[in-house]
C-alpha cells in the first residue's frame, strides 16, 4: 500500500465519522434533543461507523 493510498483511506473514513456525526446531530436537534443528547447521539452514529466496510471499498482494484 502507496502512502497517497493510505493517505485516501485515512481520509475516507474520517469522512465517514464526521458525516455521521453531523447527520445525527443535525436528527437529535430536529427530534428536540438537548446538546448533551445530540452530542450522545453524535457520538453513538460514529460508533457505528462500518470501518472494515470502508476498507474493502478502498482496497478495491478500479472498475
Amino acid at each position: 500500500m502507496t502512502y497517497m493510498k493510505r493517505e485516501h483511506i485515512a481520509t475516507k473514513i474520517r469522512d465517514a465519522f464526521v458525516t455521521a456525526a453531523l447527520q445525527a446531530y443535525e436528527d437529535a436537534g430536529i427530534q428536540g434533543l438537548c446538546a448533551e443528547g445530540r452530542w450522545e447521539a453524535a457520538v453513538s452514529a460514529m460508533q457505528s461507523v462500518d470501518v472494515t466496510d470502508l476498507l474493502d471499498k478502498t482496497n478495491a482494484p478500479p472498475p
